[in-house]
C-alpha cells in the first residue's frame, strides 16, 4: 500500500514544495488539504500517515492555526521539521497589467511579507485573505473576483497564470519552518541535535508564573528557541505557553527540566522531539552592547516624562 502524506494545499503551496524536499515524501502519495486543521485531522482519522503544516515564519512569526490545532486537538506528535526560503511573485490572468490590479488575494502571512512592495507598487490595492497562497492562485484562475494573487511563482504553470512580477517580498531573508506531525509512537531516538515542542498549562495566572517555568529550564541548562503565549480558549486573559527547546525528551537534562515544569504546571502537553534542521537559516550573532554604565533612575525618569508628554 502506498503511504500517504497530507499537506496544506492546494497544489503549488510552499508547504507542498517543502514536503517534496523531505526524505519522508519519497515514494509517498501527497494529498492536498484545504486547511491546517483539515490536514491534521486526516492524520487523526487515519487517512494519512502524517501531515506537513507551517508553524513559524522568520518575518511574521508563528502560525497561530498550527499552534492551536496541535495544542487543543487530539494528540499528535511532531516527528520532523524543515525550513525553506520563501520568495513571492505576483500572478495574474493572461493579459492583466499592473494598472488593472485593484484587488489582490493571498494568505495573511504572505501579505505581511509584501507590505512595502504593495505600498510602493500598488498603493491603495485591496488585499483579500486566502486559506493559502496557492488557494489564492487557484481561485484567481477559476475566475474569482480579484485581479492578482501573491504566491509562489511555481504555481503559475499549474494554474495557467502569468508571473507579472517576481521577488516582491520585502525581505531577502524570509524563511518558513514546517513540521511533520504523526500519531503518537513515531518519535525517533535522540540524535544529539534535536528539538522538543511543548504546550504548558499553568495552574493560575500569578506574578512570577513564567519565571518559575523558565527557571526549571535554566537550572538544567536547556535552551529555549521559541516561547509565546496562546489563549486557552476558555476565558479572556487565560493563556498557555507554547515552547520549543533544544534537546530530546530522552536526554537526561531535558527530562529533569520537564519533571520540574510538570510539578508547577496544571498540565504539560508533549508535542514531539525531532531532529533539528535549521535549513539555510543562520543564527544571528549576539548583539553587543556598550560597556558604558547607564543611570537607570535617569533612564526611567525620561521614559515617564516621555509618556506624559
Amino acid at each position: 500500500m502506498t503511504r500517504k502524506l497530507a499537506y496544506l494545499g492546494p497544489v503549488g503551496t510552499f508547504t507542498e514544495s517543502a514536503l517534496r524536499k523531505m526524505p519522508a515524501s519519497a515514494g509517498a502519495e501527497l494529498i492536498a488539504a484545504q486547511s491546517v486543521g483539515a490536514a491534521l485531522d486526516m492524520v487523526r482519522d487515519g487517512e494519512v500517515a502524517g501531515a506537513l503544516v507551517p508553524i513559524e515564519n522568520s518575518v511574521e512569526g508563528s502560525v497561530a492555526a498550527t499552534l492551536d490545532e496541535l495544542t487543543h486537538g487530539e494528540v499528535l506528535e511532531i516527528v520532523d521539521e524543515i525550513a525553506i526560503p520563501v520568495e513571492f511573485g505576483l500572478l495574474v490572468r493572461p493579459g492583466t497589467t499592473m494598472s488593472d490590479i485593484k484587488r489582490v488575494a493571498t494568505h495573511p502571512h504572505a501579505h505581511a511579507q509584501c507590505l512595502e512592495w504593495l505600498r510602493v507598487n500598488l498603493p491603495g490595492v485591496h488585499v483579500l485573505p486566502a486559506m493559502s497562497t496557492a488557494a489564492a492562485a487557484a481561485e484567481l484562475a477559476a475566475g474569482a473576483n480579484y485581479d492578482a494573487a501573491i504566491c509562489s511563482t511555481a504555481a503559475a504553470a499549474h494554474y495557467k497564470l502569468e508571473v507579472l512580477q517576481e521577488g516582491i517580498g520585502d525581505s531577502d531573508a524570509a524563511w518558513t519552518r514546517f513540521v511533520l506531525a504523526r500519531k503518537p509512537g513515531h518519535t525517533q531516538p535522540s540524535s544529539g541535535n534535536d528539538k522538543t515542542t511543548l504546550a504548558l498549562f499553568i495552574h493560575n495566572d500569578h506574578p512570577g508564573a513564567l519565571l518559575e517555568i523558565l527557571t526549571e529550564f535554566a537550572k538544567h541548562n536547556v535552551n529555549l528557541t521559541r516561547i509565546e503565549s496562546r489563549p486557552t480558549k476558555k476565558q479572556l486573559g487565560d493563556y498557555i505557553f507554547s515552547i520549543d527547546c533544544e534537546g530530546h525528551i530522552d536526554d537526561e537534562h531535558v527530562g529533569e527540566a520537564l519533571k520540574g515544569v510538570r510539578r508547577i504546571c496544571a498540565d504539560v502537553k508533549f508535542l514531539g522531539s525531532y531532529p533539528r534542521h535549521n535549513g539555510g537559516m543562520t543564527t544571528q550573532s549576539a548583539q553587543t552592547f556598550s560597556d558604558e554604565k547607564v543611570d537607570v533612575q535617569e533612564w526611567l525618569t525620561q521614559l515617564r516624562q516621555r509618556a506624559i508628554n
